[in-house]
């Protein structure tokens, strides 16, 4: 069997529903099981909803149900459909009438409100399969064994989640149905709905995966695989063909939005390939992530950057020698709910980066008792993932071009996991940073000539796929 993730984009519309229904039909001899998010932007409109019924008292979910019904009736499913899909929207409007009557959204009410959206899109879809005959079965994911705790809108997945659902699907397979699955949401073990948190319809496809051994998991999108660069930032930007997982994960990390590295941790453990697809246009290759993927030499996989980064630098000599120092600086942040990012030290200082704009009054007044805070914002993280074993030739060149473009790096980070380098640049410096450096070391429409140590073949260009290829995200 192979588990097929579609995302929203590739289920928008009653048109992307047939062409997803046309992907499914070439593979269906694998034994296809479909994970489904909710259609285009249902899950913004569901979240609009809750914002008026909180503020303004008004429940209204005219778009969210435009969009159903338009697709419904453009596919041709008939009233029993829209009988079952009208239960739902009742009960929708239902829970928004408790929120405007109470003046409440709690982080239950509201996993539960958005989960309407997969809950939606599979039955629809389901529907529109039987209809093409292909034996299909929608199913709300904690009917197959989706069992979470409590911790709503980032619910973790309990262990014994992966009993249940081999358990469950396995027997559903071998009656020769298609299972059509809501992505992204849960049950806890008090039967309240919760969500799975941001990759959560992706966690959802790797978690079926690694529970029944898959023979693979698709992840279909809306770009040709995981790119050298963001599309958007650099047009010309190339699949790459195969990647390890450690490598995605980086990617994802620092500023890729392709597949979250949570969604790819029950396939690292596995050993299950993941295969990024592009729904728009199914016949590129995509990028194959595995255990020992991109094994041939290439100094650089892909470049990717993430805007908006707080650079916090804290200098003191009152940390020389002194046990517990670091422990007392990250206890503060953990205080406050503040996430640190990237990390770098010397004897004297410290230099840290937050992926958020925070109020860091209170941090600072207790930071600047053992040492000098300096706080910058607008900063940008651009970083490099390739083969750090040959860092300081990465480096090298990375520095040349910084230096041509009089770019100023600021700070420097190597992880520790040997297949990242990041550094700090001013927010408006990034873009054309990254289309400087991909230039430099992949070549393409935007001049200069590959660095020929890379692995790439000069002139390559990547193969435009369709609505999708150009409006990807990064990475």
């Amino acid at each position: 069997m192979i588990v097929m993730k579609f995302g929203g984009t590739s289920v928008a519309d009653a048109e992307r529903i047939r062409n997803v229904t046309e992907i499914v039909r070439s593979q269906e001899k694998r034994k296809p099981v479909l994970v489904l998010s909710a259609m285009g932007d249902t899950t913004d409109y569901i979240l609009e909803a809750a914002g008026d019924a909180l503020k303004k008292g008004f429940v209204s979910i005219e778009k969210i149900e435009e969009i159903h019904l338009k697709a419904v009736s453009d596919l041709d499913l008939g009233p029993v459909l829209k009988k079952d899909l009208k239960t739902l929207f009742w009960d929708m409007g239902s829970l928004l009438t408790g929120i405007s009557l109470t003046r409440e959204l709690t982080g239950r009410t509201k996993d539960c409100l958005v989960s309407f959206g997969e809950r939606l899109s599979v039955r629809i879809a389901a529907a529109y399969l039987r209809n093409q005959k292909i034996k299909a079965q929608a199913i709300d994911a904690w009917d197959v064994g989706f069992v979470s705790d409590s911790n709503f809108g980032q619910a973790e997945l309990r262990n014994e989640s992966f009993v249940r659902i081999a358990s469950s699907l396995l027997t559903v397979i071998a009656e020769g149905i298609t299972p059509v699955i809501t992505g992204f949401i849960a049950k806890d073990e008090s039967g309240n709905i919760t969500t799975l948190g941001r990759g959560g319809s992706d966690l959802t496809a790797t978690v079926i995966a690694a529970a029944c051994k898959a023979e693979e998991v698709q992840v279909w999108k809306d770009v040709d695989g995981i790119l050298t660069a963001d599309p958007k930032i650099v047009p010309d930007a190339r699949p790459v063909e195969k990647i390890n997982y450690e490598e995605a994960a980086e990617l994802a990390y620092f500023g890729a939005q392709v597949l979250h590295p949570r969604a790819m941790q029950p396939c690292m453990k596995s050993g299950t390939p993941v295969l990024v697809k592009n729904s728009y246009n199914p016949k590129a290759p995509g990028t194959r992530i595995e255990m020992n993927g991109g094994k041939e030499p290439s100094l650089i996989r892909a470049i990717t950057s993430r805007k908006n980064i707080t650079l916090v630098d804290l200098v003191s000599t009152y940390m020389l020698g002194q046990p517990g120092y670091l422990a007392k600086l990250f206890s503060e942040f953990a205080a406050a709910g503040i996430s640190v990012d990237m990390v770098a030290t010397s004897e004297v200082s410290v230099s840290l980066t937050l992926d958020a704009v925070y109020d860091l009054g209170a941090v600072k007044r207790e930071l600047s008792r053992i040492a000098a805070v300096d706080v910058k914002t607008n900063k940008a993280i651009v970083t490099i993932v390739g083969d750090v074993r040959r860092s300081s030739e990465i480096l090298e060149q990375v520095f040349g071009v910084c230096r041509d473009m009089g770019v100023q790096v600021q700070m420097v980070s190597q992880g520790a996991s040997k297949v990242n380098i990041s550094f700090i640049v001013n927010d408006e410096e990034a873009p054309e940073l990254v289309k400087a450096l991909h230039r430099h070391f992949f070549g393409g429409k935007t001049g200069g000539k590959p660095n020929g140590k890379t692995g790439g073949k000069p002139g390559d260009k990547t193969k435009k796929g369709g609505k999708g290829s150009a409006k990807g995200v990064d990475a």
